[in-house]
């Protein structure tokens, strides 16, 4: 196993790295480029098309593996009808990718790129990839939702957490990052899980493409995601974690990746109810805003590489917790979160002060 993982995170790794450079003149060719605005953070313009090589690094370091593993007879893709899993994984993502490169090059209305995110979730969920049943902890017994409940809300899971990765890309490197981190968590927890080895493989290849791609996107940023990463991302992440844990449906194991990707959700539904309450209206949770914690640190006088860091470190705590929940239980994952927020709480006055006077500093 471990010698496949080794292979899915180099093989998308370089993949990746070797790409971005050649998305960077796609992306000046066809125009997809942000230009600085009022809510925007860039001062210059930024081609926005790295995305496609994050998904060509987790692409070529997939197939590779699926082919491998077969050949090898490590993976049983007739089992469960895994192989119908993945059609319908890659034909959803098609379906994506095309509407956010649209986006990314003409920037088209919101709605119809939520309607395709919505074909591409209904495409996947329709080849079998749902969230059906878990176990209470300490009972015997499966609870299995019913089959509509059980669609709509794997539905509703894949659209969410893409949609929750897409609004937090707001700064250099700050999604794929969060992102890479979530990665990392989850495949402790699939380890610790015992997961199918083929949720092992797509963590491990999405997480190895991001790092690939990390070094043209980190502040100061030489290209930036764009929607066709940003929606690939939460997307993939979304079906895998589903593929992750459906081995054993334990409610512990479902909690872990909604608080590995808390920081995104939380922004995310902190984002819908602002807008609502702003606007009057559901239409205004389309209308962008500066809102975000990204915005908020800037606000407070952090620079774009301390607001991302900072984050970094919310999801990197996050994702601990989720693996101590699942490895030692519900008190030890509490204690360490609250022992976390204390020590930063001691420490916040400090670097505040050290902040103001780098600030100072900088402004001599």
């Amino acid at each position: 196993m471990w010698g496949d993982i080794a292979i899915a995170f180099l093989l998308a790794f370089i993949t990746a790295f070797v790409i971005t450079p050649y998305t960077i003149r796609l992306a000046r060719k066809v125009g997809a480029v942000d230009l600085p605005e009022k809510r925007r953070i860039n001062k210059t313009a930024m081609p926005r098309l790295g995305g496609l090589a994050v998904i060509a690094g987790f692409l070529v370091s997939t197939i590779y593996l699926i082919i491998t593993t077969t050949l090898e007879k490590k993976i049983d893709f007739t089992q469960e009808s895994l192989y119908m899993k993945l059609i319908g994984f890659f034909l959803g993502l098609v379906v994506l990718e095309v509407v956010c490169f649209i986006d990314d090059v003409k920037n088209i209305h919101p709605l119809i790129k939520l309607a395709g995110q919505t074909i591409a979730a209904v495409i996947v969920a329709s080849s079998g990839i749902v969230i059906d049943n878990f176990t209470i902890p300490f009972e015997e017994n499966s609870i299995v939702i019913n089959e509509v409940f059980s669609f709509i809300l794997t539905i509703c899971w894949i659209i969410g957490i893409t949609n929750a990765i897409n609004l937090i890309d707001g700064l250099d490197g700050l999604s794929s990052g969060i992102t890479l981190i979530s990665c990392i968590s989850l495949l402790i927890i699939f380890s610790l899980n015992d997961s199918p080895l083929i949720a092992i493989v797509l963590i491990t290849a999405l997480a190895g493409s991001i790092v690939g791609f990390l070094p043209y996107n980190f502040n100061p940023a030489k290209t930036f995601i764009g929607d066709v990463g940003s929606n690939f991302m939460g997307f993939s992440i979304s079906i895998i974690s589903i593929l992750g844990v459906a081995k054993t449906y334990t409610a512990i194991v479902i909690i872990a990746p909604i608080i590995v990707l808390g920081l995104p959700i939380l922004d995310t539904l902190w984002a819908i109810i602002r807008r609502i309450v702003k606007t009057k209206s559901i239409k205004g949770v389309f209308k962008a805003d500066r809102g975000h914690l990204h915005h908020r640190l800037m606000a407070r006088g952090y620079t774009q590489k301390q607001a991302v860091l900072i984050l970094y470190g919310a999801t990197a705590t996050l994702g601990m917790t989720a693996i101590i929940l699942l490895d030692s239980g519900i008190w030890k994952a509490i204690s360490f979160a609250l022992l976390v927020i204390a020590i930063v709480a001691i420490g916040y006055k400090d670097i505040m002060y050290f902040k103001e006077e780098e600030g100072k500093n900088n402004n001599k």
